[in-house]
C-alpha cells in the first residue's frame, strides 16, 4: 500500500514544479520586456538630452556678445608736435637813399656777404656839398660876430664897475652878445644837418648779412625817402637779410600751448635734406592765444652759420612737448561718440557691459590720452558697436594690455 501511494505522489510533485516554473516565466517575461523598453527609452532620450543641453549652451553663447578687451596704459610723457613753418631771416632791411643825387658807384651785388657799416654804394650830391661849404662859411661868420660881441660885452661890464658907462649901455652889449651866440648855434646846427646829409652819400649796411636785392646801377637818379620798411618798393636801393640765425614762426594749437616753453626741445626738417635735423630752440612766444585762430604764436630760432637753410623756405618744425603727469592711453577705436560726450564701453566684474563718459586730452593720431573717467584696471572693449548698451552679457575672446 505504501509503495503504491508513493508511486502516486511522484507525479504530483512534478506537476507542482512545472506549475512554479510556469508562474516564474509569466513574471519574468514582463520584467524582461520592461527592461528592454527602459533600455530602448534610455538609448533614445539620453542623446536628446545631450543635444538639448548642447543647444542650450550654444544659444547662451550666441546670446553673449563676443568682445576684445584692452587695458589702458600710461600715455607717453613726450609728444612730438609737427607744425609747418616759414623760415625767415633774423633781421630784414630795405635800404633807401637818405639824400638825393646820382649813383656814383655800387660795391655789393646780390648774394654778397656784407658787414655792419660796410659801404654798399656812393651817391654824387654836388649841390649838397656846395650847401655844406656855404653853411660852414656862415658858421665862421657867426663865430667871428659872436667873438667880437663877447669881447665888447666884457669891456662894458668892466667899465660899469668904475661907473664909466651906464647900466643900459652895458645891458645892450650883453644882449647883443647873446643874440650873436644864438646865431652862431643856428649856423653850427645847419652845418651839422648838412654834414649828416653828406654822410648819407655813402649807403652802408645796417648789420652783418647777405644782399638779396640790388635795384640800382651806376648813373641812376636816386631820391631821398621812399617807403621805409616795405621791401621791393620804388626807391629801394638794396635789400639786406641777416641769415646767420633764422627765425621760424609757428602757431601752436591752444591744447598744446601750455607745454611749449623756452626749454622745449625742437628741431627742423626740410625736403631738400632728407633725414637731416636742424637744431633749433624756442626763443619766445606771444604769451597770449590768438582769439581768431585759437593758437599761440611761437618763434623758433635756428643756427644757420653754414647757410644750409634759405630765408623764405618751407620747413617742418618738430616740437617735443613734455607732460609731467601723463594720463591713460587708449586707441581711437575704443571711443564712442554719444550725445553726452565721448564714451568707452568696459566689462564689469559680472561679465556685463558698462558705459563710462571720459575726457580726452592729447591726440596722438591713432591713440588719445584719456584724462578723466577711466582707471588703469578697467577692461575696455575695443571696437564696440554703436548700438552697445549697459548690462549686456559679453564673452571675452581676446585680451591685450
Amino acid at each position: 500500500m505504501n509503495h503504491h501511494n508513493d508511486m502516486h505522489e511522484l507525479p504530483a510533485s512534478a506537476s507542482e514544479t512545472a506549475t512554479k516554473r510556469s508562474t516564474r516565466r509569466r513574471f519574468m517575461m514582463p520584467l524582461a520586456f520592461g527592461a528592454i523598453a527602459a533600455a530602448l527609452l534610455v538609448i533614445g532620450i539620453v542623446p536628446r538630452l545631450h543635444a538639448s543641453t548642447a543647444l542650450t549652451s550654444q544659444a547662451a553663447a550666441q546670446h553673449a556678445l563676443s568682445v576684445s578687451v584692452i587695458k589702458p596704459h600710461s600715455a607717453p610723457a613726450v609728444q612730438e608736435l609737427l607744425l609747418p613753418g616759414s623760415v625767415m631771416p633774423y633781421a630784414d632791411a630795405s635800404i633807401y637813399a637818405r639824400t638825393s643825387g646820382y649813383l656814383e658807384h655800387w660795391y655789393a651785388d646780390i648774394g654778397a656777404r656784407v658787414k655792419a657799416g660796410q659801404t654798399l654804394a656812393v651817391i654824387q650830391t654836388p649841390e649838397l656839398d656846395a650847401q655844406l661849404r656855404q653853411a660852414r662859411a656862415d658858421a665862421a661868420t657867426a663865430q667871428a660876430n659872436f667873438n667880437y660881441a663877447r669881447v665888447s660885452a666884457q669891456r662894458w661890464q668892466d667899465m660899469l664897475k668904475t661907473q664909466s658907462v651906464s647900466q643900459q649901455d652895458t645891458d645892450t652889449k650883453v644882449s647883443d652878445m647873446q643874440a650873436k651866440l644864438a646865431m652862431l648855434q643856428s649856423a653850427q646846427a645847419n652845418v651839422q644837418r648838412l654834414s649828416e646829409l653828406v654822410s648819407y652819400e655813402k649807403v652802408s649796411a645796417p648789420f652783418d648779412g647777405v644782399v638779396t636785392a640790388r635795384n640800382v646801377d651806376v648813373g641812376a637818379l636816386v631820391t631821398a625817402g621812399g617807403s621805409p620798411g616795405l621791401a621791393a618798393m620804388p626807391g629801394e636801393l638794396f635789400h639786406v637779410e641777416q641769415t646767420d640765425t633764422l627765425r621760424v614762426f609757428v602757431d601752436v594749437p591752444q591744447n598744446d600751448a601750455p607745454y611749449v616753453t623756452p626749454g622745449t626741445e625742437v628741431y627742423l626738417s626740410v625736403q631738400q635734406y632728407p633725414g637731416r635735423r636742424f637744431a633749433a630752440k624756442v626763443a619766445r612766444s606771444a604769451g597770449a592765444i590768438d582769439p581768431v585762430s585759437r593758437t599761440l604764436h611761437v618763434e623758433v630760432d635756428v643756427d644757420n652759420r653754414d647757410s644750409s637753410l634759405m630765408p623764405g623756405a618751407y620747413a617742418q618744425v618738430h616740437l617735443a612737448l613734455q607732460n609731467a603727469s601723463p594720463a591713460l592711453d587708449l586707441p581711437v577705436s575704443a571711443l564712442l561718440f554719444r550725445p553726452n560726450g565721448v564714451t568707452v564701453a568696459v566689462v564689469d566684474s559680472t561679465g556685463k557691459t558698462a558705459l563710462k563718459t571720459v575726457s580726452v586730452g592729447r591726440d596722438f593720431g591713432t591713440h588719445v590720452e584719456v584724462t578723466t573717467g577711466l582707471t588703469a584696471t578697467d577692461r575696455v572693449i575695443d571696437n564696440p558697436g554703436d548700438a552697445i548698451t549697459p548690462g549686456e552679457p559679453v564673452q571675452i575672446v581676446s585680451s591685450a594690455s
